[in-house]
């Protein structure tokens, strides 16, 4: 009944039967609680001892021998309290070692719209200024505009900008996207239209293929790069452009 919230709660499968059959029975044997929890009864013990140790099980003795009793159930929103503590202790040198793997060069693949969620959240974490090349609007794309508003939001809360270099399509063909993107965008000249978008942003340079105007291919692929110094590189690149753009 309460096995996947006892499991959920850091018992093992054994352990979770084990204290619901201690529920259930109040005091009990090794081989009541074996019948009742139908875990082998070797394995009982072991169970048991680990509930003694977690505090959810104590030991009595009726005419000599050994039963067992759960204790209340509240202890096991202390045990949670107590992980929660562990994890908040543990997350300074955590987060120090995601992010000394931050730094290091590295290269994947985001597939499918949900691949889009984990590129805002990047885009969210990395807070800095996003420069698109080459922009096709297809963020108007009907799959991914349900993630727009909340992302918006996020976005401008954290102060994010974004500099687009849109496609010179873009101007006729989807001119709403430029309310949404803010005012710094320009436009590549006409004849310098690919189906590839370059974002850079942080140390990331996200590659968009097959891509068209307001739309993503039917299965949307970004290869993702990770190194400060190539971004870096690209920036400067974006920097040529923009000069150049009207």
């Amino acid at each position: 009944m309460y096995g996947e919230l006892l499991r959920d709660a850091g018992l093992s499968l054994n352990e979770a039967r084990v204290y619901e059959a201690l529920l259930s029975t109040g005091e009990a044997s090794v081989q009541l609680l074996s019948l009742k929890s139908r875990v082998h009864r070797r394995n009982v013990y072991d169970s048991l001892n680990k509930l003694v140790e977690r505090g959810l099980a104590s030991e009595v003795f009726i005419s000599g021998e050994k039963h067992y009793k759960a204790v209340n159930p509240r202890r096991l929103l202390e045990l949670l309290k107590e992980r929660e503590e562990q994890l908040t202790a543990a997350l300074p040198e955590m987060q120090a070692r995601y992010g000394a793997d931050r730094e290091q060069e590295k290269a994947y693949v985001y597939r499918g719209v949900e691949g889009f969620k984990n590129y805002f959240q990047d885009i969210l974490d990395t807070g800095e200024t996003v420069y698109f090349i080459g922009a096709k609007a297809f963020w108007l794309d009907p799959r991914i505009v349900n993630l727009q508003p909340r992302f918006q939001r996020e976005r401008k809360r954290r102060g994010i900008k974004f500099m687009h270099l849109f496609d010179h399509e873009v101007k006729e063909k989807k001119p709403e996207i430029l309310k949404l993107v803010g005012r710094q965008y320009k436009f590549l000249p006409k004849g310098y239209s690919s189906p590839t978008t370059i974002v850079v942003f942080g140390d990331y340079v996200v590659t968009f293929v097959g891509v068209e105007v307001g739309r993503l291919p039917e299965q949307p692929l970004q290869f993702v790069m990770r190194s400060r110094k190539l971004a870096d590189g690209y920036r400067k690149f974006f920097q040529f452009m923009w000069d150049r753009c009207g």
